[in-house]
């Protein structure tokens, strides 16, 4: 069973019987297991999704994902969400030294975690007071605002910046 989820001009987007994205051409050519990924994911999440085909070339371009309908753009967020991993940092709760590598302890949307920053470059500046932070493991984590931040995870964050 499939549920029609967008229309556009151009081409349709479905769900196949296991649940995974399929791009109908305006021709009527079927591309299963494609992927949305935005194209600027920190900076302007809403804007430029492109649907991926297997084959990693482009299928479709979505100008703002705001501009659909709600049904829609559920689906694709939900299709986003399952690609990207992005933990955003709510407060530091401590940090094991303020030489690197260090063991940093938060809090972060999806729950309380430890994240290892290897060294100080893993710490990139983003627009507006964001942070990025990649771990050990490659997880990147976002500070929205630094500057939002409270006083006691500023403090530790500035030891580092």
């Amino acid at each position: 069973m499939t549920h029609t989820a967008l229309t556009h001009p151009a081409f349709r987007l479905e769900r196949n019987a296991h649940g995974h994205l399929v791009h109908i051409a305006a021709d009527g050519t079927r591309s299963e297991n494609c992927i949305p990924v935005r194209a600027f994911p920190i900076a302007a999440p809403d804007e430029g999704i492109s649907i991926v085909g297997t084959d990693g070339h482009e299928l479709a371009w979505i100008d703002r994902l705001s501009q659909l309908a709600e049904a829609p753009r559920r689906l694709l967020e939900e299709e986003l969400a399952q690609r990207e991993f992005t933990p955003v940092i709510l407060r530091i709760r401590s940090v094991s030294t303020f030489a690197t590598p260090t063991t940093w302890d938060v809090e972060t949307d999806r729950g309380d975690t430890r994240l290892v920053l290897e060294v100080e470059e893993n710490i990139r500046r983003l627009g507006g007071g964001a942070l990025l932070i990649a771990d050990e493991r490659g997880v990147q984590f976002l500070i929205r605002d630094r500057f939002g931040l409270d006083k006691a995870s500023r403090r530790l964050l500035e030891r580092f910046l």
